[in-house]
Formats: C-alpha cells, structure tokens, sequence
C-alpha cells in the first residue's frame, strides 16, 4: 500500500494554496486508488482548538498529551517519543468530503508541540544538516519559522516509524509542501537505508524569486526577462541578483536539489527552479499543477446569479450594471490589484461610447471576518461597502492603500465603479443587510461575467480560474501557473481566456544590464499598453446573447473537466509519485 506524508503548515486549517491542494487530492477517487493512506504532519499553533476540537470540526482526536485524551494503542509509543525530544504529539483523523462528488477521506494527522524541544537534540541535528546539506543554521536561529520546522523534523520521523510508515514493502514518500517540510524531509534523507522513505519537494512558489520580484519596482516585468536573458547566457540566480544566503527560506528550498523529485505548480515555477543553480538541471523536477473546480450549469443558473450582483450593485450605487466583473482574492502585494484599475480606465471609455456600465466586485481582505454587527453598523452610518474609514473595525493600513486607488478611479470614472467588499463571505449574514438576503459566496463565481487577476507573481492562480465551468471570462497574467495549464488543456487559445503579458518588452534587443534597470516608470507605460489590448480583448469577447452564454458554459466546463482534480492526480501527482518511489532504489540497483 503505497503511503504519501504531506508535510505543511496547513494540516488542518486551510489557510491558502496548500490547503486547496490538500483538499483537492484528498477528496480525489484517482489520488485515493493509488494512494490510499495519507498523513498530514504540521506543528502545533497557539491558535488551534483544544480538547475534542484541536483537529477541527471535521477531526476526531486519537491522542493529545496536551489534553489528556489517550485512545491510540500506540499512547505508549508517543509518550516515549515526547520524553525523547521533550515535545507533545496530537494525534487522530481528519475528514475531507468534496460536496460535489461525494469522494471523502480521513487522513491520519499528527500535530507536534516543539515549544519545549530538547536543546542538545536540536544542536545535533542542526550540525547534522550543516556538514551535510551545508545548510547554516546559526544564520536564522532567531526566525521562529525557521526553528519550528527544524524542531518538528525528527519528532516527525519518529512518529512515522511509530506508525509504520517507514518500514512498508512499498517507500513511504515524504512530501514537503514549501520550504515547511524540508527539514523533515532532509532528516529523512540522513537516515539512508534504515528507512524506506523518499522525498519529494512540492514547490507552490520559490521564495527567492517571490521576494524579488515582489520587492523591485520592476516586479514580473523586470524579472522575468532578466531570468530569461541569464539562463540562456547560462547564468543563475545568485550570479545576477547576489548572495541569497541570508534568507531562510532560500537556504531550505536551495536544499531541494537533494531530494528524489521536485513537483512545480507551474510552468514559471519549474524554470525558477532550475534558475536556483546548476546543480538543480540533474534533479527529477516536474510540473504538477493545481487542479481547477469544475461544475456543470445551466444560463438559467447563470443569469439568474448574475441578476443577483446586478441587483446588489443598484443597491449600492443606484444602477444595474450591463456587465458584472469581480476578482476575488487576498490582498497582499503580488495580485497586483491595481492592475485592474489600469483595464477599466480602457473599459470605461469603450462604455461611455456605447452608452453601457458596469462594475468591478473587490472581495479582498487582509484581517479576519468582521463581526456582522460590525458590518451593519458601518453600512448603516457610512455607507459600507461603497464608502470605508481607514480604522478598524473597518479598514487595515493595507486595505486602505488599495481604496485611495478605488477612489480616484471612482471619481474619475462615470459609467465604471469599484465597489471594494473587504470582508469575505459574501452573504447578507457577513456583509449586510443591502446584499440581497438569498446572496451566497457561488453567485459572485457563477455570476461574474469576468475575473480579474493579474497578478506579479502567481505560482499557480485556483481561484483565477474558478469561474471558468460557470462561462466567465478569466484574465490572468503570463506569469500565472494557470496559463500554462490552460494552454495544454484547450490545444492552445481559448475565448473564455484573456492572457496579459506584462513582460513583452516593446524594445527586445537589451542588454542585461538594461533589463536590470527597469522600474516603475517603464513597467507604468509596458502595464498601460497591455492593459489596453485587454481592455480591447475583454469587451470584444464578452457574452451578450443565451446562445453565447451557454456558448461559454459548454466550453469553460469541457476546459475545466480537463484541468480538474482528478486529472492533475492522473496525468500528474501519481506518476511523479511512483517515480519518487523508485527513484532512489533504482539508483542502489544500478
């Protein structure tokens, strides 16, 4: 029985991508053929349940030291363990159930308190990874990120060995989902042949180029051709961007190249691998992308979602829209959410032409769910969501930079408005009493006739790409793992997709060191030239009649089933899988 340990931050709460690649497998039939036993292992957050609860609502706790709960036949063997390295273990189940399908699994999963973890242990393994791996630990010994996942590693192991997953017939493979896992996987590595473990690094970013591009004025504009100019020169990243050293993470993703594979979420994530250095071009890496959800509706469903929104924005603003666009997302640099403002000051000259309107749905938060008695009493003294106040219970500092954009495109705009929802749940409980009582989170899917997101950096982009089976048009950036899929998937271009290519550079013949150089004042007229043509692509394309709204339907559905979960697992992750399996015995034998 072939068993897969998915190491992540995201063992029970899903938090982001992680999370919706976890749920996506675990609740697919082809995964759970192949793979039928599954273990998610994370550190223990301060924020977690406790007692009964400590798993979720969907867990049921076998053990917990932390809450005295012994109903494991292996109590013993944790408690050994815990003495061992002076942590405490949870664990039980998990339940994943895919609503649609009915597929479900229970995952075994294994939490680690390493609050108290033994210090003398910690050291020697730290010198373990040093004289290895070469990996410097005193660097980051004061980065809680990086100690915990340093202190969760052999715990980990231990409690794998407990469970028997490391003396299976068939090798027990040790995911690491990001930087989180690599510790556990490389102390895996050290144990050689008294396992039957093998590692696979899953990479749903590279942190290094994430941190560059997000941080230069130039961001993808300036990176990506710079990254192309240099690995056709045959240089690497630390040649062109300096000594990357100081950053934990890129300590432990560079440590990836020792693994068994190397899964990349997308396209421009398997090149910034190889980018990382030479020794990265022997590594068995691959592509693995993110699976898209996929439904099939009617345009009676349809309309019927997109009269919804219509009717919320007249609501709000007094109008009913002729088209409803949205971009559904967190608010953190890389979304490049300003981008969608630069597309509507093109659409909104086409509109005043033809006399039409439209508005663009924001939901976008970087806080957690507001009260809903908070959300009312702003809606009732100010407006919410049409107007906000930079002061909690309202707005963040980082939502707040947004809005001064919202704003100035509103006053500008006349037949075009943002409306920016920075509380997500997008029901009338969540988000007041002027959003239509029978409003649920799928309309604003099923509904939208576009979805923006063009974002800088975007390994792969699920939630880009969500709207697809429902007919929407989807307009994402090159840079976006989706892209590639997309293309495979539909043989080539498709009319439900809008690609903007903000790295096509109108001068091709500079030279690295003027590519190097580019920021904010070229990327600003590159973003307004691209913006255009999608602007132009988008109104051109857009659904107007039935016909061409089940047009759109049939099509995003066929592209969506062909992107879905069980396609990913099939053609992807299960094959990458058995490899890693094979891979290090095929090395002994020959």
């Amino acid at each position: 029985m072939q068993t897969a340990v998915h190491v992540t931050h995201e063992a029970v709460q899903k938090i982001g991508g992680i999370g919706a690649v976890l749920h996506g497998l675990l609740t697919s039939r082809e995964y759970l053929d192949k793979i039928p036993r599954n273990i998610l292992i994370g550190p223990c957050w301060p924020s977690d349940e406790k007692g009964e609860e400590r798993l979720g609502a969907q867990g049921e706790v076998l053990y917990s030291s932390l809450d005295h709960l012994y109903r494991s036949p292996l109590a013993g063997r944790f408690r050994e363990i815990e003495q061992a390295f002076d942590v405490a273990i949870v664990y039980g189940r998990k339940k994943f159930v895919n609503k649609e399908t009915g597929v479900t699994s229970t995952p075994e999963v294994v939490l680690i308190d390493v609050t108290h973890y033994d210090k003398e242990k910690i050291g020697v393994f730290k010198y373990e990874l040093w004289k290895t791996f070469g990996i410097e630990s005193s660097k980051y010994e004061n980065n809680w990120d990086f100690e915990q996942y340093m202190r969760l590693a052999r715990p980990a192991l231990a409690v794998l060995h407990a469970l028997g997953a490391g003396s299976e017939i068939e090798p027990c493979v040790i995911l690491s989902h990001e930087y989180m896992g690599m510790p556990t996987v490389l102390a895996a590595i050290l144990e050689g042949d008294r396992s039957n473990f093998r590692t696979v690094f899953y990479a749903h970013e590279v942190a290094p180029m994430r941190r560059i591009v997000e941080e230069h004025p130039g961001h993808d504009t300036m990176f990506y051709n710079v990254m192309r100019a240099a690995i056709s020169q045959g240089h690497y990243l630390e040649d062109v961007f300096g000594d990357q050293s100081a950053f934990y993470k890129h300590a432990l993703v560079k440590a990836a190249r020792f693994c068994d594979a190397i899964f990349a979420v997308g396209d421009y994530v398997l090149k910034e691998i190889r980018f990382l250095g030479p020794d990265f071009v022997h590594v068995d890496s691959q592509l693995a992308y993110n699976g898209v959800p996929h439904w099939k509706i009617t345009v009676a469903e349809r309309m019927a979602s997109r009269r919804k929104l219509q009717a919320y924005c007249h609501g709000l603003l007094g109008y009913e829209p002729d088209y409803v666009f949205s971009h559904v997302t967190r608010l953190v640099p890389s979304k490049g959410m300003w981008r969608d403002l630069r597309v509507l000051e093109h659409v909104e000259k086409m509109l005043r032409a033809k006399n039409e309107a439209a508005v663009l749905f924001t939901l976008s938060t970087e806080v957690p769910a507001r009260r809903g008695d908070d959300i009312r009493r702003m809606e009732q003294h100010y407006h919410w969501p049409v107007v906000h106040r930079e002061s909690l219970p309202d707005m963040s500092s980082g939502e707040a930079v947004y809005y001064q954009g919202v704003q100035e495109f509103n006053a500008r705009s006349r037949n075009t408005k943002v409306i920016f929802i920075n509380q997500f749940g997008f029901e009338q409980r969540a988000c007041g009493l002027r959003m239509p009582a029978d409003m649920e989170f799928m309309d604003i899917r099923k509904g939208s006739d576009a979805e923006f997101g063009q974002s800088i950096y975007e390994p792969f982009g699920i939630a880009q790409v969500e709207p697809i089976s429902f007919g929407g048009v989807c307009v994402f950036s090159s840079v976006c793992g989706c892209a590639g899929f997309v293309q495979k998937a539909a043989g080539g271009s498709t009319p439900n997709v809008i690609v903007a290519d903000y790295t096509d550079l109108p001068n091709k013949s500079l030279r690295p060191e003027q590519l190097m150089s580019i920021g904010q004042p070229q990327r600003n007229e590159i973003e307004h030239a691209v913006a255009g043509r999608v602007a132009r692509d988008l109104m051109e394309r857009l659904p107007r009649s039935p016909q061409e709204f089940e047009q759109f339907i049939e099509r995003g559905y066929e592209l969506a089933s062909r992107m879905s979960w069980e396609a990913v697992a099939r053609d992807y992750v299960i094959p990458g899988i058995q490899r890693a399996a094979k891979a290090q015995r095929l090395k002994q034998i020959a």
